[in-house]
């Protein structure tokens, strides 16, 4: 964990402690976790931090597992009281945050079949897949590839789609260019960018955060 030089001390270090015990709370694991402050002491003690920069690795939020995940804050408004009492960091109003995430294969296939996330595996079946189970998912030449457990055991059909980020959300399309699904997105969460690097998938985006 880290904190801006310029703006280092006692106060700053006691609130990067505060956050960083309010991220892992969100979260079921993280591996690696560093927040970098913008601000200064007496601006908390007016209730103000000037941002936050935060970088985590392979973390798992909201039963998604998160190859890395980088994100910038605008200004926050915090309550230090609790923090000085010896209590959990409370965040007194909403904020936004922009930045990146990168989701590895495996990953995805969490998304696209965990229970937990029924309802867009549900619609990715409807819409996409059909009525054969998915067993995994691939990048491939900057395309995911859904595999699917054909009909007989040894079976298996392999279906290349394309992504692109349109009108907040993610797009799934057919190599021609024909749209087949639109991925549901929380009203909170604007995606503007998605793309295929490193063999994982790159999604830039913004969203607000409901302390």
């Amino acid at each position: 964990m880290t904190t801006d030089p310029s703006s280092s001390g006692p106060l700053m270090q006691l609130l990067a402690n505060g956050l960083q015990l309010w991220v892992r709370q969100q979260c079921q694991s993280i591996d690696s976790l560093d927040i970098a402050l913008r601000g200064s002491a007496l601006g908390l003690l007016r209730g103000r931090l000037a941002g936050v920069q935060l970088l985590a690795r392979r973390a798992v939020f909201a039963h998604l597992p998160i190859e890395q995940v980088e994100l910038t804050s605008e200004p926050i408004a915090v309550h230090m009281g609790n923090l000085l009492q010896g209590q959990p960091v409370k965040l007194d109003q909403s904020f936004t945050i922009e930045g990146q995430i990168s989701l590895t294969t495996g990953g995805l296939t969490t998304l696209f079949s965990d229970p937990r996330w029924r309802e867009l595996a549900e619609l990715l079946h409807e819409q996409v897949l059909g009525q054969l189970p998915l067993q995994m998912v691939r990048i491939e030449a900057g395309r995911l590839v859904f595999v699917l457990q054909g009909h007989a055991p040894a079976d298996r059909v392999e279906l290349q789609v394309l992504m692109r980020a349109a009108g907040g959300t993610i797009e799934l399309t057919s190599p021609a260019g024909e749209l087949l699904c639109r991925l549901p997105m929380d009203p909170n969460i604007t995606i503007e960018q998605a793309w295929i690097e490193a063999g994982m998938v790159q999604l830039r985006g913004r969203a607000r955060v409901s302390p």
